[in-house]
């Protein structure tokens, strides 16, 4: 790397600190923008600003947000009676993405992960509850992954909630439509066999 410029090797030791990219991948994305119109690879530069400069949690879901309260609170259209807990913004996104839900979310930003050094109160928690304590929601949506974090973190949520009159419900699992059984791993199974419904 000593006959390779500061500034490049530099970028390249940036791009690499990236989740899921490696040293290959870094130096791929680092002549990529060495190769682009200027123009090009500075809107990439003003878009990483504007992203550290102007994005910041809603006040109330914990959404990213450009403003005071992200635009899914501060639509009127949505049912405040149902709310759905998620990890991280990104997977409110995804349940977005599916266009069925019209209720409210609550992003706990993680999930509890005595491992990793996470516990209840490095979440958003406290601010879940005193939502609740509100008395607008009638029905939580326990949609954290079906993980042991995340059972474990739904499990938590759901007896400090249990003095409230709301209904906890949790994501149906199992077997997606169009699979085929012989495929599916035996977690999925036992999901799909626990959460069975009438026919």
């Amino acid at each position: 790397m000593s006959q390779i410029s500061q500034s490049v090797t530099r970028l390249i030791d940036e791009f690499a600190k990236l989740p899921g990219i490696g040293k290959k991948t870094a130096e791929r994305l680092t002549y990529h923008v060495l190769r682009v119109h200027k123009a090009e690879a500075m809107s990439l530069a003003d878009a990483i600003r504007a992203v550290k400069e102007n994005v910041r949690y809603c006040k109330r879901c914990y959404n990213l947000s450009e403003e005071e309260y992200c635009q899914i609170c501060q639509d009127p259209r949505r049912d405040h009676s149902l709310l759905c807990i998620v990890e991280q913004p990104r997977d409110l996104m995804a349940l977005e993405q599916a266009g069925t839900f019209r209720g409210l979310y609550h992003v706990l930003l993680g999930r509890i992960a005595p491992l990793e050094g996470v516990g209840p109160d490095q979440l958003t928690i406290d601010g879940l509850v005193e939502r609740i304590r509100s008395g607008e929601v009638r029905e939580v949506i326990m949609a954290t992954n079906p993980t042991l974090e995340g059972d474990g973190t739904a499990l938590y949520i759901s007896h400090r909630l249990a003095d409230f009159p709301v209904e906890i419900t949790r994501l149906a699992r199992g077997l997606t439509t169009g699979s085929v059984l012989e495929f599916a791993n035996k977690e999925i199974l036992a999901d799909a066999l626990a959460g069975r419904q009438k026919f």
